[in-house]
C-alpha cells in the first residue's frame, strides 16, 4: 500500500509556494542518505525545478552488480496553473505517483527491503505553469520545453522505462484508474507486455486495461502532430523500452483542472510501478520479446526515423 505516501506527498506538493527543495526536504526526512538532486530548469516560458532520485538496488549497477536499471518517469506540465486555476491539476497526478512511490522505496529501504536492481525516479515542480489548447478539451502548458525534459531524465543507463501521467483528455480510454501501452522500442509500436499485464492484474485485481497508440504518438513534440499526450515522448530519447502508465477517467477532465485527483487511482499506478520494478530488478519482468524486435528489424529495419523531428 501506497496510501500514506500519496497523501503525504499531495500535502507537500499542493500549495502555490512549493519548490524542488520542499520536496527534497520531504523525502530526505524519510531517509537522511538519499541520493536526491533538484535544480531548476529554464525553459521559452519560465522554470521548473527539476527532481531526480536515484536508489540503489543490493545487485544493481550502483554496487557493481548486473541487475537492470528501471527508471519510474512522472511526466506532466504542470502540478498548479496558478493563478488561472488554485490548487492541484489533474495534470499534476504524474508527478505525485512519482514523489510517492521515491518515498515508498526509500521507506523500505530504512525497514531493510531492498530492491535487486537499481531505481531512477525523476520528474518535475511546477506550481505555476501555462495551460495550452488541445482537442477535445484543453491541455496543461509546460514552462520549458519536452526535449529539454528528456534530455534530464533519459540517459543510457536506464534499461527501461515506466512514464506516469495523466492521460484523461481524450475519448479513447474510457475507465477510471489507469491503463499501460503496449511496448515502444527505436519507433516501433510492440505488442503489449504479458508480464506487465500479469502484474497489472495481480495488483487491480481487475482485467487489464491497455490503451491505443497512433504512430504519431511516438513521434517528437513540436512536429505540428497531434498526439494523446505526452506520456510517451520519453521513447524519442532512447533505445530502451518504454511503457506508458496512464491515469485515466470515464470522461474527459482537462489536464488544467482542479479536483480532478482521485488518490486510489495513483496509489494503484504506483503500486502496480512498484511491482514491476521489484521484478524486473530481479530479471522477472520483461517488457518485450528480444528475438520478435530482433526479427523485425532484419524483415523492416530500423523505425528510428520516427524518433525525429523528420524531414519537410
Amino acid at each position: 500500500m501506497l496510501m500514506k505516501e500519496i497523501i503525504a506527498a499531495y500535502d507537500v506538493l499542493d500549495s502555490s509556494l512549493v519548490t524542488g527543495e520542499e520536496v527534497k526536504k520531504y523525502l530526505l526526512g524519510i531517509k537522511a542518505d538519499a541520493n536526491v538532486e533538484v535544480y531548476e530548469l529554464v525553459g521559452p516560458k519560465g522554470s521548473t525545478d527539476m527532481l531526480k532520485v536515484r536508489i540503489p538496488g543490493k545487485n544493481g549497477k550502483t554496487n557493481g552488480g548486473d541487475a537492470p536499471t528501471i527508471g519510474l518517469l512522472g511526466r506532466l506540465g504542470g502540478i498548479g496553473a496558478r493563478p488561472e486555476r488554485i490548487g492541484f491539476v489533474s495534470d499534476g497526478d504524474g508527478a505525485l505517483c512519482a514523489v510517492a512511490l521515491a518515498a515508498k522505496l526509500l521507506d523500505m529501504q530504512n525497514k531493510g527491503d531492498y530492491l535487486d536492481g537499481d531505481v531512477f525516479i525523476s520528474t518535475h515542480i511546477c506550481p505555476h505553469a501555462p495551460t495550452a489548447p488541445h482537442d477535445p478539451v484543453p491541455f496543461m502548458g509546460s514552462p520549458v520545453e519536452m526535449a529539454q525534459v528528456n534530455k534530464e531524465e533519459v540517459s543510457p543507463d536506464l534499461d527501461a522505462l515506466l512514464v506516469v501521467d495523466t492521460t484523461k483528455g481524450n475519448r479513447v480510454i474510457n475507465t477510471r484508474g489507469f491503463a499501460i501501452s503496449p511496448t515502444v522500442k527505436e519507433g516501433y509500436v510492440l505488442r503489449t507486455s504479458e508480464d506487465l499485464l500479469d502484474l497489472m492484474q495481480i495488483t487491480t485485481g481487475r482485467l487489464p486495461y491497455v490503451f491505443p497508440l497512433a504512430t504519431q504518438d511516438i513521434t517528437p513534440y513540436g512536429n505540428d502532430i497531434h498526439h494523446l499526450n505526452s506520456i510517451l515522448q520519453p521513447c524519442t530519447a532512447t533505445d530502451a523500452p518504454v511503457v506508458g502508465v496512464a491515469i485515466t477517467t470515464e470522461t474527459m477532465v482537462p489536464g488544467c483542472a482542479t479536483g480532478g485527483t482521485h488518490a486510489t487511482d495513483v496509489e494503484e499506478a504506483a503500486r502496480f510501478m512498484l511491482e514491476v520494478a521489484k521484478a524486473y530488478g530481479r530479471k522477472q519482468c520483461s517488457f518485450y520479446d528480444a528475438d520478435e524486435y530482433a526479427r523485425l528489424q532484419k524483415l523492416y529495419g530500423s523505425m528510428k526515423h520516427l524518433q525525429t523531428l523528420g524531414k519537410e
